[in-house]
């Protein structure tokens, strides 16, 4: 929780400058050099100073003065009970495309939370509109140079941005982009486009491209992602799903903006999301192409580096463990979304080939709970998980994609735990992370040290 006359400290670390002057979880932060903090940016901007005065009041209410020497920028020791140290600012747009507003009712509160908060985008990577950004937090974002800067801009036509946001200030705040990206900031951003069809793709995406392309170097890429429809749209904004030839063209128009742009500054900027390749059935672009996997966790190249993780995997096994390879004698299974199936069960098939004592089952699961149309691996649920793999050939264990649990817990989206999926299908469950060399260990059961080449 923020106090309103402070900030909560959740944690001391053993050893700190905080531990030493008797501060301990429960205390209250108030104030450093007689200033106020609004969140952990004015934080760490305040404790870099040589010498502090901080202000902390004591569990029972007491309230302590501590004069501190310390060298710049060591830190007091200190975790927040709250990590941002302020309250989340939520969105304030009503987008045609949303997914939250997509969901069914009777999911946990913190799924309906649509957050669009600059501080987030620099600490999480979440992508915000600059919706509700005022000045001040420009300002502030130039101050403590916040970069990088993850930026939802769908399209630059500032009247098709008022629709598509649903807000009518969202084509005026394409104006901070401006001011982020002036000479001399040196601030950082990455942008992305949520394509709608028939609303901001063809000409529209044509003219965007065009004109973020002279924010280049501030802004070093900006990614191309289809919409996410799930069977939850009634009352909502008439979208349709994307087909090959969409696919096709999107990919085209990308690919030819890549070959001008990286002539022009040596960098393919504009990067169309693994979705467009699996749609328009084509080979992912080589890896050189993806400019250091920049756009990665907005789904770009995710595929690409999976396979050639893999490839080098099998390499590396085969060159240096092929005896311990040989004597591998074991059954499991792997279960994934609609989009990477094929592509798993390749790479299933292609260690097969190589180990004959291994046998996976490779299982497609589709997204009965969010609508077919919804493919990635993320958004799959336990329920579908149970209820697809009920009697099916499972071996001695199952294993699901990392991306499924929220970070640090043991739960899908729909709260369906680990443990009950191995209660309903009784067998053990491991997590694979969606890395290839990972995937190789998992599948001859081998450390994943093994899977490199030296």
């Amino acid at each position: 929780m923020v106090s309103k006359k402070g900030h909560l400290i959740g944690r001391v670390d053993e050893g700190s400058i905080a531990e030493e002057l008797n501060i301990e979880p429960g205390d209250t932060l108030l104030k450093i050099n007689d200033q106020d903090i609004q969140d952990i940016f004015d934080y760490q901007y305040l404790v870099q100073d040589e010498h502090l005065e901080v202000l902390i009041r004591k569990s029972d209410g007491e309230e302590w003065i501590l004069d501190i020497d310390k060298e710049f920028d060591e830190d007091l020791g200190i975790e927040f009970d709250n990590g941002l140290m302020d309250n989340y600012r939520s969105c304030s747009n009503k987008c045609i495309f949303c997914f939250i507003d997509q969901m069914p009712k009777g999911m946990r509160d913190t799924l309906y939370f649509k957050d669009d908060d600059s501080r987030l985008s620099f600490l999480q990577g979440n992508y915000v509109t600059l919706t509700n950004m005022s000045d001040a937090d420009i300002d502030r974002i130039l101050k403590y140079h916040l970069s990088p800067i993850n930026v939802s801009f769908q399209t630059t036509n500032p009247e098709l941005r008022c629709k598509m946001l649903g807000n009518r200030f969202a084509g005026e705040a394409l104006k901070k982009v401006d001011k982020l990206c002036a000479p001399g900031t040196g601030i950082e951003l990455n942008g992305q486009i949520v394509l709608c069809k028939g609303v901001n793709d063809g000409a529209e995406l044509e003219r965007s491209i065009s004109d973020l392309t002279k924010y280049i170097p501030n802004l070093q890429s900006v990614s191309v992602v289809p919409v996410g429809l799930s069977k939850y749209r009634d009352g909502l904004y008439p979208l349709e799903p994307f087909e090959y030839e969409d696919a096709c063209a999107v990919i085209d128009m990308i690919e030819k903006w890549q070959k001008k742009v990286y002539d022009e500054h040596g960098i393919h900027f504009i990067h169309a999301s693994d979705e467009w390749y699996f749609l328009a059935k084509r080979d992912f672009p080589e890896a050189e192409r993806y400019d250091g996997y920049i756009q990665y966790e907005n789904g770009v190249g995710m595929m690409r580096l999976l396979l050639d993780e893999f490839g080098e995997s099998l390499e590396a096994l085969t060159n240096n463990y092929a005896d311990e390879i040989d004597s591998v004698k074991r059954e499991i299974s792997l279960a994934t979304g609609r989009l990477v199936y094929p592509c798993i069960k390749q790479m299933a098939e292609r260690a097969m080939e190589v180990c004959k004592g291994l046998k996976v089952h490779t299982y497609e699961i589709v997204n009965e709970f969010f609508g077919e149309r919804i493919t990635v691996s993320g958004l799959l649920t336990g329920q579908d998980i149970i209820k697809q793999l009920k009697g099916r050939e499972l071996g001695t264990m199952l294993y699901l994609p990392e991306n499924l649990l929220r970070s640090g817990e043991d739960y899908l989206l729909d709260d369906v735990k680990i443990g009950d999926i191995e209660k309903e299908l009784d067998i053990n469950v491991g997590i694979s992370k969606c890395d290839g060399h990972e995937l190789a260990a998992v599948l001859f059961g081998v450390p994943v040290e093994h899977t490199f080449l030296n």
